[in-house]
């Protein structure tokens, strides 16, 4: 037997698992909570779930190591980053904050009909990200927004009160009309300066987040947490659509199987994990200030009135009327 004819099978296998190797894809995908949040531990099954089966594999990169969720969505767009799960960015188109608008939803029934599938909002949203080249595979429910301080609380329940207190909020219209119209000082600020603007005493607490999130990135600077349903935090499970059209049919189908089941375990759980995060807060030294329902609906109120006519201007009342109306009724 000649050298050639027994070294054969080895080199046939050789070629077979280049081939393999070769045709599988990893895609890399940005989350910005920290590694062992529920986020991450969330989006880990996910991946394990759409690699079943297939060649497909999704390497997961945590807490904004890719960078900020604003550049991370001008990464996915044009094709650098393959995916995140991240709130939406509105560098891009300013429509988008409609997604974060302050008391859209009054408890989670009323979420999930305002974000869940075929609603207007979320028909609105997948639009914008589509002429951003993003697809939209799922919405990830978060948690009721609330108000974190390093200071006392002042009159928490009345927003007509003006609480001479300096507070973080993401660089978007609506949650700084929002701060101001509940008696704070808004300082707009990109989330990685947040944590050490309130350090320092650059101000005084963050808008923008809730329980989730501040016990995740502030808890050592949170002294109070009012529970003051501010806005209704969702975020994006997205992909470039380029990148998804260029999967194969059984791996783009293993990705969205896999988001859907993602988004409906989410919604099953997300109230629940919101009062686990309260309390990780209480129990990590904050104290939780919860409004009345009078107080929360005055609140609302006050933010619908003064604030949702300057979003709507800013946003296109063409474009941002109907939502708001379907929102209402």
């Amino acid at each position: 037997m000649s050298i050639a004819f027994r070294f054969k099978p080895l080199l046939i296998a050789l070629c077979a698992a280049t081939t393999m190797a070769a045709s599988a894809q990893t895609l890399k995908l940005s989350h910005v909570r920290p590694q062992g949040s529920t986020a991450d531990t969330d989006v880990r099954a996910f991946a394990s779930e759409a690699s079943k089966g297939s060649s497909l594999k999704i390497e997961i990169f945590p807490a904004n190591a890719l960078g900020d969720y604003t550049v991370v969505q001008e990464r996915v767009s044009v094709g650098a980053i393959d995916m995140a799960l991240q709130p939406a960015a509105t560098a891009g188109d300013r429509r988008m904050q409609i997604s974060a608008f302050p008391y859209l939803a009054n408890d989670w029934a009323g979420a999930k009909k305002v974000y869940g599938a075929g609603s207007a909002l979320r028909d609105a949203m997948e639009k914008m990200f589509a002429k951003q080249g993003i697809t939209v595979l799922a919405m990830y429910p978060q948690y009721f927004g609330g108000i974190s301080l390093n200071k006392p609380a002042v009159a928490p329940g009345d927003p007509s009160v003006s609480k001479g207190l300096k507070v973080r909020v993401p660089p978007i219209k609506s949650f700084q009309l929002t701060g101001n119209a509940m008696g704070y000082i808004s300082a707009p600020l990109p989330f990685s300066e947040a944590f050490t603007a309130v350090q320092t005493g650059v101000v005084d607490g963050v808008i923008g987040s809730g329980a989730e999130g501040y016990y995740a990135s502030f808890r050592d600077v949170t002294k109070n947490y009012i529970a003051a349903n501010t806005h209704f935090e969702v975020w994006y499970l997205m992909i470039g659509t380029e990148k998804l059209e260029s999967l194969k049919p059984a791996e783009r189908n293993a990705l969205k199987k896999a988001a859907a089941d993602f988004e409906t375990q989410r919604w099953a759980k997300a109230e629940a994990d919101q009062a686990v995060n309260e309390k990780k807060l209480e129990e990590a030294g904050a104290k939780i200030i919860r409004l009345t329902p009078q107080e929360l609906a005055a609140t609302a109120a006050l933010v619908r009135k003064t604030v949702w006519p300057e979003i709507v201007k800013d946003v296109g009342e063409s474009f941002a009327k109907p939502i708001l109306d379907k929102v209402a009724n």
